[in-house]
């Protein structure tokens, strides 16, 4: 049994006809474009790729569309985002998956290799666990950036990998997209810290995903964010060993955490009807 392809693109010309390449082994690749300006419907059309287009309206809502409304043809999905490649090792893993008639999980994690200039991050950016691979009729996502999945069955984690070119249309270009991530970010952790408090019991929780997001969430609450978040990543997490390159993306990483805590003290602002600064 093959499995169905999900990417998501918005101006991807540069972006997708690698990515194209890399999953051209499935019989079904389907893009949910957020109507781009440039050459991504046009390489769709000419690569014979299912196409759909709507108005971006945040991740979690975006990929809850193509849920409910994208009739894929096979039972389980894969999704990619158009800077992302599927390697073979995962192909193998996820269509063993998909071809166990004796399968209980409905949905996997996958991490990811992230990839600059030339080098994996592999300890400034490790690979994580992010909901890739599922059975569409049993999730949705939450949240309008970084989505969080709501997984009705039992889930898993795969074991290879995906690779990830975070930087392939260079550093103007991520510090473009993360500052309209960090205006996401920022209304979500608003709503977290007014409507969530720490699940104590779930920072201690057997499963790894449900121990990352309640410490993503305490989080929210640290004083020191963005300085926190460059010695953990640099110093605790090694990411010194990864070079210049682990330098600049810690540096960068910290910098998107302080333009999410501007714009959260900013909302706080408005609240109280002061001036935004």
């Amino acid at each position: 049994m093959s499995v169905s392809i999900f990417i998501q693109t918005l101006n991807e010309e540069q972006n997708l006809p690698s990515c194209l390449d890399s999953v051209a082994w499935s019989d079904d690749i389907v893009v949910l474009d957020s109507i781009s300006s440039d050459r991504t419907e046009e390489i769709c059309r000419e690569r014979g790729v299912r196409f759909f287009q709507r108005a971006y309206d945040g991740r979690g809502p975006h990929q809850n569309w193509a849920m409910e409304h994208i009739n894929f043809k096979h039972p389980w999905v894969f999704y990619l985002d158009a800077d992302e490649h599927m390697t073979p090792e995962l192909r193998a893993e996820i269509c063993r998956i998909a071809s166990d008639p004796g399968e209980k999980c409905v949905a996997y994690y996958c991490g990811r290799k992230n990839m600059f200039r030339g080098c994996w991050l592999r300890r400034s950016m490790p690979p994580g666990n992010i909901m890739r691979f599922f059975k569409p009729a049993h999730i949705r996502f939450e949240r309008m950036v970084n989505p969080t999945p709501t997984i009705n069955g039992k889930h898993g984690y795969l074991r290879e990998h995906f690779i990830h070119y975070n930087f392939s249309k260079g550093i103007t270009e991520w510090l473009e997209r993360h500052n309209r991530y960090s205006t996401y970010e920022a209304v979500e952790q608003m709503k977290a810290l007014r409507d969530r408090p720490v699940d104590w019991a779930a920072l201690f929780s057997s499963d790894a995903n449900t121990r990352r997001l309640e410490a993503k969430n305490l989080s929210f609450r640290l004083p020191f964010r963005p300085a926190f978040k460059f010695v953990l990543l640099y110093f605790v997490k090694l990411g010194f060993l990864d070079g210049r390159p682990g330098l600049t993306y810690c540096a960068l990483q910290a910098l998107y955490e302080y333009e999410i805590c501007l714009k959260m003290e900013e909302m706080r602002r408005a609240d109280r009807g002061e001036a935004p600064s």
